[in-house]
């Protein structure tokens, strides 16, 4: 096991750690550090559009690979196979995706002013 130097351990403040996630995390933020300014939703709108789109892109080459290995232009189930499942995960998350913003809404819908 590594020797820790516990002295150092007490100069770590929430600036350090912020600034350690900042460089290390994986986990990015959807409105690019921007929460405050007005044309964040429309960032997060444009994002659900293009998640959309690619959803029904993944679809049509599902429903393409279909119809060639039903036509016998290709014997390639590894492809079809491939393609059915990106399609399906990709509407399982749009769908995911959907009932979110639909349960965001109605809670917001429900609030008293």
């Amino acid at each position: 096991m590594a020797d820790i130097d516990i002295a150092s351990l007490r100069l770590v403040h929430s600036g350090v750690i912020a600034a350690a996630e900042d460089k290390y995390s994986r986990v990015y933020n959807i409105l690019d550090d921007n929460s405050g300014k007005a044309d964040s939703f429309s960032r997060i709108f444009n994002k659900a559009v293009d998640n959309i789109n690619t959803t029904n892109a993944y679809l049509s080459d599902a429903e393409n690979e279909e119809i060639r290995w039903a036509l016998g232009e290709t014997d390639n189930t590894h492809d079809l196979a491939i393609a059915l499942q990106k399609a399906q995960v990709a509407l399982q998350y749009t769908v995911a995706v959907r009932d979110r913003a639909v349960q965001a809404y109605q809670e917001i819908m429900q609030m008293q002013i």
